[in-house]
């Protein structure tokens, strides 16, 4: 009996003990961490707050945006050509071979400079055809001399004196003929047939259909050199007759291509068709352009947006990238600062293919996501819902 009761005071205590032990260890036990949920942008009607880390910043492009002047329709496709008033296409006006070459494409040159040297028997024909003329009308003058003081001393009739003054007239009128034919050529007297091809204007050779030893004609389909002054070019571009009522001469025109993106050129309407080609129904508009870097080439495509009125109307030109569309409504995203983003409903005054312009809604100057808006966009809804 005093055994067990010993055995029963020993269970007791290690039981104590035990409690003791256990909540000694709950009272000193660190807390368990409490899970922390990761960030989530910040939802504000009509504003996107994005972290510096967000992956949706990468597969975003923002532009500063800038004001122009509004164009009447959409950008017309046009095409780069010589300034005819300052182009001339040289030909030799007589048969002959090529024996030299005094110009290369891209030489400027002035007016009068040699550009070729041929071998022209015609030329030669010519020359001696002048040459023969000259001394015929000298030989006929002298005779008319002499035949005017013998009929003073009364030695001839005056028929002899109208007669040599009638061959002397014929001589001089042939000599004019082939003096006229020699200045037709450009030539002055020559011995040995060799013509001398010149430039008529100043300039530079835009192109050359000669190489030594050539057989040329004045009848060839092509002309021998191009002669053109790059700094003015014109544009020519077809324009629907509902675009082109409201065109006329000096109206400010801006030009774009693909050559350089990021630059706009701009330009004059110097001449609008009074009628209409019944190919294409359409007027052509001929625009002047100044070309003093040499940037635009002529056949070179560009677009051309007639500009309206003295371009007093300006709006914003934006890629239809960045616009997006809720309703009949037209929505892009501003930044407001890195990574924040302002959803603002803009007026589409023009819709083009690859650019509209808007008129209200932003300012020069302002950040536009230009690519990646459907995306932003998206990302906003998802966080609203």
């Amino acid at each position: 009996m005093i055994q067990s009761r010993h055995v029963f005071k020993i269970a007791l205590c290690a039981a104590a003990i035990a409690a003791a032990i256990a909540g000694y260890r709950y009272v000193n036990a660190a807390p368990e961490p409490v899970p922390v949920a990761a960030p989530v942008p910040t939802i504000t009607p009509g504003l996107i707050e994005l972290g510096a880390s967000a992956p949706h910043l990468s597969s975003l492009r923002i532009s500063t945006v800038n004001a122009e002047a509004l164009p009447l329709s959409e950008p017309l496709t046009g095409r780069v050509t010589y300034d005819e008033n300052r182009t001339t296409r040289v030909s030799s006006p007589v048969a002959g071979r090529v024996t030299g070459l005094h110009a290369e494409i891209g030489d400027v040159i002035a007016r009068g400079a040699l550009l070729a040297t041929l071998d022209a028997p015609d030329l030669a024909t010519a020359d001696a055809d002048w040459r023969k003329a000259q001394a015929d009308e000298m030989r006929k003058k002298l005779a008319l001399e002499r035949a005017r003081t013998l009929f003073e001393g009364e030695v001839i009739a005056r028929k002899d004196v109208e007669s040599a003054l009638a061959d002397q007239q014929q001589a001089s009128a042939e000599t004019r003929r082939a003096g006229l034919r020699m200045k037709s050529l450009h030539a002055t007297g020559t011995e040995n047939g060799q013509y001398r091809l010149t430039a008529p204007l100043a300039g530079v050779v835009a192109d050359r259909q000669i190489n030594p030893g050539l057989e040329v004609r004045p009848d060839l389909p092509a002309p021998l050199f191009v002669i053109t002054d790059l700094n003015q070019l014109w544009v020519i571009v077809d324009v629907p007759d509902r675009s082109a009522t409201g065109l006329k001469t000096g109206q400010a025109v801006t030009l774009d291509t693909d050559a350089w993106p990021d630059q706009h050129f701009a330009a004059r309407i110097e001449r609008v068709g009074l009628t209409l080609d019944p190919g294409t129904r359409r007027v052509q508009v001929r625009c002047a352009v100044s070309n003093p870097d040499h940037k635009l080439k002529p056949e070179m495509f560009v677009r051309v947006a007639f500009l309206s009125g003295d371009g007093a109307k300006q709006a914003i030109p934006l890629p239809n990238t960045s616009l997006f569309a809720e309703g009949v409504a037209s929505y892009v995203f501003v930044e407001k600062k890195p990574g924040t983003f302002e959803k603002r409903r803009v007026n589409v005054a023009l819709r083009g293919r690859d650019t509209s312009y808007v008129d209200t809604g932003l300012t020069s100057g302002e950040r536009v996501v230009t690519d990646g808006a459907f995306l932003l966009n998206a990302e906003g809804a998802g966080d609203a819902r």
